[in-house]
């Protein structure tokens, strides 16, 4: 398990180190911080699951997994 995990938000599913709720996502309006230090407003709704990954969230979150240098 790693310490970050996904939430959909401003249009795009971002990575947060931000704790959250056990087994389930963050609620519709939590405000968390990203890994590309951004405050957004978390989306827990089915289509923002389809969102594109921040680029930067995904570099980041990869480097924190292990699996880029």
């Amino acid at each position: 398990m790693y310490p970050f995990h996904w939430v959909p938000a401003a249009g795009q599913r971002h990575a947060s180190l931000a704790d959250k709720p056990v087994g389930c996502a963050y609620p519709t309006g939590t405000v968390v911080e990203t890994l590309c230090q951004q405050e957004v407003s978390a989306d827990s709704s089915e289509l923002a699951w389809l969102w594109g990954t921040c680029a930067e969230c995904n570099q980041k979150a990869r480097r924190i997994a292990g699996v880029d240098p």
